[in-house]
């Protein structure tokens, strides 16, 4: 996701299920505009922090970085299929669960709040206590003022100690976030053996008030802007000397799947470099070609990597072009379009249906890198029969990988070598104990299955986009499956009751 002008927020311009339709939801959590001043913290707790590592460098040690409940990250279908993980802020520690979203740069956590979504009664918060953060209720909080050269919005500031706005708003329709800029303690822990904790000042967003999505469908309890602008967490850690400057993402076929920050991969991962805007740097990478069963198309395009966005945007003529020789190459009878699916090659599952049968898919990255896609479908179950649909939404200005693309892999943003790393991966193993340590989350939440059955429904606009108007569809209500061929016949999607 993108922010409008501030941090990131979750809307949809393309149609979107509500918790209870049939349509997956997604949700694109890049900010409609450029995020606010990007210049990492340079307060005198900023710079204290570095004594509570007891004199640990970046230099005497490379193991990278995990929040202090662990670096797993859970699929939510009902909260946008996004992933979330639990992070801990302020003393004493107060954790809240966050959506990951490497669209967008602020970090936001509810707080002191005129308008935020409800913490009881929801289907998600049976499985996890959603917290508010008091700046107040934290001996570590120090806000921003606006003299900072973090606050963008001095415009609306009374006076130069005044207390820093900020408003995000995302391309989804409605969907923002504001408040106020402060600073506290993050907890995290090293991925090695001696887990040592460690205690990072960090800026990031007292969110007053939200709206659009982030009041019932995706993040209701914080964003954390994974992008490549200094107030983005990954910028601050690795410019205040706590790792190294890059930070890996896996995404498990099972919903499950990791975070290290300071990861910088392994020698033998595909890479292909960034295309950098000096003057909003994200994750755009170039594709040139896509292979489609046994068909080879030569394209041209840039795409942005958002684990903000569920689903993969392509804009025409690419999306045209890729989607009708799938269909040319698929046997089985497709479906009429319906206005409730946001896809629009869908196709009847039958009780015999081989999954072989279903044409694969790749890309070849800028350097001739190959990226396999693994879940390029969905499955939907509707009250009556199973439905696939290759889960690919035509965008409208960005092109847009999306989170079900990275399902499979070890995805590493390498801003250091301003490249692009990735490596089939299943979140479980354990390649090097210093920079990919496995420490599971203490939590209830379970992974992405939905379970309940629920009738269709108009979809429901989920995210904004940043600099673009590209939307991004978050649909709560589907389990996208990472799809291993020999379970097709088995693999249903149960829709959420309201």
């Amino acid at each position: 996701m993108r922010a409008a002008s501030s941090p990131s927020r979750c809307t949809t311009a393309s149609p979107t299920p509500s918790r209870n339709g049939p349509t997956p939801p997604e949700c694109s959590l890049r900010p409609r505009k450029r995020a606010q001043s990007s210049t990492t913290p340079t307060s005198p707790t900023a710079i204290a922090s570095s004594s509570l590592l007891r004199g640990r460098k970046l230099s005497d040690s490379d193991a990278s970085l995990s929040f202090a409940d662990g670096n797993s990250t859970f699929r939510i279908s009902s909260l946008g299929f996004l992933h979330y993980t639990t992070v801990q802020l302020g003393t004493p520690g107060v954790k809240f669960m966050v959506a990951l979203d490497t669209g967008s740069d602020l970090f936001w956590v509810p707080c002191d709040c005129s308008k935020c979504a409800s913490t009881e009664g929801t289907v998600y918060t049976s499985d996890f206590e959603l917290n508010i953060y008091n700046p107040k209720g934290s001996s570590t909080s120090k806000k921003v003022t606006c003299n900072s050269s973090l606050c963008a919005h001095h415009n609306q500031c009374f006076g130069a100690f005044s207390d820093c706005p900020y408003m995000v708003s995302y391309v989804s329709a409605e969907t923002s976030t504001s408040g106020i800029l402060v600073e506290d303690v993050l907890h995290l822990t090293t991925e090695d053996s001696h887990q040592e904790s460690v205690e990072a000042y960090i800026t990031f967003g007292c969110g007053q008030v939200q709206s659009g999505s982030f009041l019932d469908v995706a993040a209701p309890n914080g964003l954390l802007g994974l992008g490549m602008e200094k107030l983005s967490v990954p910028s601050i850690l690795s410019s205040n000397g706590f790792t190294a400057d890059s930070f890996s993402m896996c995404f498990g076929r099972d919903g499950i799947g990791r975070i290290s920050f300071g990861d910088k991969g392994s020698s033998d991962q595909e890479e292909t470099p960034f295309n950098l805007n000096p003057s909003h740097p994200t994750y755009n990478i170039t594709v040139t070609q896509i292979q489609v069963g046994t068909t080879l198309i030569d394209v041209d395009f840039n795409a942005l990597f958002d684990s903000g966005t569920s689903f993969t945007y392509l804009v025409e003529p690419t999306y045209t072009r890729l989607v009708e020789s799938f269909h040319e190459q698929t046997q089985d009878r497709r479906r009429q379009s319906d206005p409730k699916i946001p896809f629009e090659y869908c196709y009847d599952m039958s009780p015999n249906a081989n999954a072989s049968l279903i044409p694969s898919m790749s890309l070849t990255m800028k350097g001739e890198s190959q990226y396999t896609v693994y879940d390029p479908i969905i499955v939907i179950s509707t009250p009556s029969e199973l439905v696939y649909c290759l889960a690919i939404v035509k965008g409208t200005e960005l092109n847009i990988i999306g989170q079900n693309f990275m399902t499979g892999y070890r995805v590493v943003f390498d801003r250091e070598k301003l490249v692009l790393g990735w490596k089939k991966f299943d979140c479980y193993d354990i390649e090097d104990q210093n920079t990919f340590a496995i420490k599971p989350h203490a939590t209830t939440v379970p992974p992405a299955v939905a379970v309940g059955i629920g009738n269709y429904s108009t979809p429901k606009s989920t995210k904004e986009t940043g600099n673009s108007s590209q939307s991004s569809v978050a649909w709560p209500s589907f389990y996208n499956h990472p799809f291993p061929l020999a379970c097709f016949r088995f693999l249903i999607i149960l829709f959420l009751l309201l």
